[in-house]
C-alpha cells in the first residue's frame, strides 16, 4: 500500500504527496505540507489524519468548506478514488496502487487540442424550434428525469436516454463547480456496452470550449483531420464526437459529452439540436438533484452534530451553539456549570444533558438552593435520621441519594451557605456522605449539574464562595444566552406558548397579530423566557380576539416606542403621552430629585427609572443631570 495525494488541478496540479502516519495540514500557510497559493483557501484549512489504520480528512472550520466528491464535509473517512476539493485545487486520494475507480462511471480527461475544420458550432438559441419537432422523444425523457433526485441515478439515466435517440458509443455528463473558472467537479461517464465499469475518454479541449463560451460542437472524421494530434485518434480511435452546454438560468452547469469509435456512424446536425434540446430539459433537474444531494450531506451533518432529545425552543445561532456543547458533553460524566440570567431556560439545559446521556434511564433531582432555608436545604439534600432534629419522626432519603445513578441538578448554587459547600464538595471528591444526624457514609454514583446566574469566579474571589468548590464545579461550562441576544427566537418562542396556553385555556386563538409581534420583539426581556411566557399567557387569557393584539399584552411592553414600521393606535399614543408629560411635570416640580417626582406620582423611584428608561426620556431630562 502506498497511500498518497495527487494533484490534479489548481496551483500544485501535477504533484504527488505521499501520505505517512503524522497528519498532512493543507491551507495557505507556507507551513503547512500542502501549501496552495489560493486566496479562497484558509490559512489552515483542512487536515488528513491516520486512525485506526484508516485515513481521515477533517476540516478546520474553513471559511469556504473542504469537498469531497462535491459534498462538503466537516470530517469524512477517505476511500481510492476520493476527490479532495480544497479553494480552486483538486487532490484524488490514492489508498493503493492502480487506476481510481469512482464509484459513479468513469472518464479520464485527454488534454490534448482537437480540430476545428468541419466542426459545426451551434448556439442555445438556435435548439429551440426543435421543441415541438421530436416532441415524443423529449416528452419521455422530461417525464422519467424530473422524477429522478439522486444525482447519479439521473445521470445514468438522462444517458441512456440520449443512447436511444443518438448513435453514441460513449457518453459523459461533467459538471461545474458552481465558481469562476473551467475545472469539473462532478464526472459521470457510460459506455454503451460496458456501463458504468469502462472508462470514457473526454477532451478538456472541447469540453472547456462549450462549457466557456456557450456553444454546442459536432464534428465527424475525426481521425482524419490533419490538425488533430495523431496519438490522441490512435488512443481514442473516436470519429464522431458531439459536446452540448448544460445551462440554467443563463448559468453554466457543466456539459453533455457523446462520441463513437464506429467508423460507419456519423453525428448529424438535427441529432446535435435535439441533444441541445434535451440538455435545456436536463438542466434543471440535474440543479435540483445536486442541490438535493447537497442538503441531504448538510442536514445529516448537521443531524451528526446536533443529535439530541431537548425541549428547548430556538433555531438561532447562540442556540444551536448550545445544542452543540450539550451533544459533546451529556456522553460524559464530568461535572457541568450552567450560568446565565433567570428565566433563560438553565433547567432545560440540564434536563437535556441527562437526557442524552448514558444514565438517562436513572432519576434527574432537581432542587433550588435559593428556595429553602440551610436547615431545610441540608435535609433536602443529604436526608436525615429519625430523631436528628425536631420533627424528625422517620428517617428520609435526600436528593442526592434518590439519584443515585441519576443526575442531581441544583439551581442557584450561588446562594449555597458556606456549611453546605463544604458538604457538597465532599460529595464531589469522594462521591459519598452521610444523613443529617448519621455517622454512617453513604456511598453514591452521581452527576452533578449546577447553575448560577452569579458571577462565581467574581464570589470566590470576594470569598463568599468556596474557591475549591468553584474549581470542582467549573469542569465544563457554558452561557444560557438571555432572550434579547437571540431575538430571532422571540417569534417561534410566542407562538409555541400561545398553543400551549390557548389548549390549557380552551381558548381559539389563531396567532399574533403584526403589531403585537413588533412589539414582542422590541422589548428587551430582563426576565427572558420565562418573562415572555408569562406575558404570552396573560395575553391569551384577558384576550377577546382571535389573534394576540397589543392592547393584551402586558402595560410594560406598551411603554416602549413603537418601532417607525408598525403604526399604532390613538388610544396607545395618547396614554403614552399623557405617561410622558405626567413624568416630565413631576421631575421638573423636584427640580430634578427622581425620588420626590417619585413620591409626587405616587410611584417607587424604581418604577419611575423604569418608566423613563423604557419611555426614552432621559435626554428630555438631561439638564437636570
Amino acid at each position: 500500500m502506498n497511500p498518497r495525494l495527487a494533484a490534479v488541478a489548481g496551483p500544485l496540479k501535477g504533484s504527488t504527496f505521499l501520505l505517512k502516519d503524522e497528519d498532512v495540514l493543507v491551507g495557505r500557510e507556507s507551513s503547512n505540507q500542502i501549501c496552495l497559493a489560493d486566496p479562497s483557501v484558509s490559512r489552515r484549512h483542512c487536515v488528513i489524519k491516520k486512525e485506526d489504520g484508516q485515513y481521515k480528512i477533517v476540516d478546520l472550520d474553513s471559511l469556504n468548506s473542504t469537498f469531497v466528491n462535491d459534498v462538503p464535509i466537516k470530517e469524512r473517512v477517505l476511500k481510492h478514488g476520493d476527490r479532495i476539493r480544497v479553494g480552486d485545487s483538486t487532490l484524488l486520494f490514492h489508498l493503493h496502487e492502480g487506476e481510481v475507480q469512482p464509484a459513479t462511471g468513469q472518464v479520464r480527461f485527454d488534454e490534448r487540442q482537437i480540430a476545428t475544420g468541419a466542426t459545426v458550432e451551434v448556439r442555445m438559441a438556435d435548439a429551440i424550434y426543435l421543441m415541438a419537432r421530436d416532441l415524443s422523444a423529449l416528452m419521455k425523457i422530461s417525464t422519467q428525469i424530473n422524477s429522478i433526485r439522486d444525482l447519479g441515478e439521473l445521470q445514468r439515466r438522462l444517458l441512456e436516454l440520449i443512447f436511444e435517440v443518438v448513435p453514441a458509443e460513449h457518453g459523459a455528463i461533467l459538471l461545474a463547480d458552481g465558481q469562476e473558472g473551467d475545472e469539473f467537479a462532478s464526472v459521470f461517464g457510460l459506455d454503451r456496452a460496458a456501463g458504468s465499469d469502462a472508462p470514457v475518454r473526454v477532451s478538456r479541449t472541447i469540453s472547456r470550449k462549450v462549457l466557456n463560451e456557450g456553444v454546442a460542437i459536432l464534428s465527424n472524421d475525426v481521425s482524419d483531420k490533419e490538425d488533430f494530434d495523431a496519438e490522441s485518434v490512435i488512443s481514442t480511435e473516436i470519429h464522431s464526437l458531439l459536446c452540448v452546454p448544460v445551462t440554467v438560468y443563463e448559468k453554466a452547469l457543466g456539459v453533455i459529452y457523446l462520441y463513437t469509435t464506429d467508423p460507419h456512424e456519423r453525428f448529424d446536425q438535427d441529432q446535435l439540436q435535439l441533444v441541445t434540446a434535451i440538455s435545456n430539459i436536463a438542466a434543471v433537474a440535474l440543479e435540483n438533484a445536486r442541490h438535493v444531494e447537497w442538503l441531504e450531506s448538510e442536514n445529516e451533518r448537521l443531524r451528526e452534530d446536533i443529535q439530541i432529545e431537548h425541549n428547548m425552543v430556538g433555531e438561532s445561532a447562540r442556540m444551536r451553539e448550545v445544542y452543540q456543547f450539550i451533544a459533546k458533553v451529556a456522553p460524559t460524566i464530568s461535572t457541568v456549570l450552567i450560568w446565565g440570567e433567570s428565566g433563560t431556560g438553565k433547567e432545560l439545559a440540564a434536563r437535556a444533558i441527562h437526557q442524552n446521556s448514558p444514565r438517562a434511564d436513572h432519576p434527574f433531582v432537581a432542587l433550588n438552593c435559593a428556595a429553602l432555608t440551610e436547615t431545610l436545604l441540608e435535609s433536602e439534600l443529604f436526608g436525615h435520621e429519625k430523631g436528628a432534629f425536631t420533627g424528625a419522626i422517620s428517617q428520609k432519603k435526600g436528593k442526592l441519594e434518590v439519584a443515585d445513578g441519576g443526575t442531581v441538578f441544583l439551581d442557584e448554587i450561588g446562594e449555597l451557605a458556606a456549611p453546605l459547600q463544604a458538604k457538597l464538595l465532599r460529595v464531589l471528591q469522594e462521591r459519598e456522605f452521610e444523613r443529617v444526624g448519621s455517622t454512617r457514609p453513604i456511598k453514591v454514583d452521581i452527576r452533578l449539574v449546577a447553575a448560577t446566574n452569579r458571577d462565581l469566579a467574581e464570589a470566590a474571589k470576594q470569598g463568599s464562595f468556596r474557591q475549591d468548590l468553584y474549581y470542582r464545579l467549573n469542569v465544563v461550562s457554558f452561557h444560557m444566552p438571555g432572550l434579547r441576544e437571540r431575538r430571532e427566537d422571540i417569534p417561534l418562542l410566542a407562538s409555541y406558548f400561545v398553543k400551549k396556553y390557548a389548549e390549557k385555556c380552551n381558548r381559539r386563538v389563531l396567532g399574533i397579530s403584526q403589531e403585537a409581534r413588533a412589539r414582542l420583539m422590541q422589548y428587551d426581556w430582563p426576565g427572558n423566557v420565562r418573562e415572555l411566557e408569562n406575558a404570552i399567557e396573560r395575553a391569551v387569557v384577558l384576550g377577546s380576539s382571535e389573534r394576540i393584539l397589543p392592547e393584551d399584552l402586558p402595560e410594560v411592553l406598551l411603554e416602549t416606542d413603537a418601532p417607525a414600521s408598525v403604526g399604532t393606535t390613538k388610544y396607545h399614543e395618547a396614554v403614552a403621552e399623557v405617561k410622558k408629560q405626567l413624568i416630565l411635570k413631576a421631575v421638573e416640580q423636584s427640580e430634578g430629585n427622581y425620588t420626590e417626582a417619585a413620591r409626587l406620582l405616587g410611584v417607587h423611584p424604581n418604577y419611575l427609572h423604569r418608566l423613563i428608561r423604557n419611555m426614552n426620556l432621559k435626554s428630555a431630562l438631561k439638564k437636570y443631570s
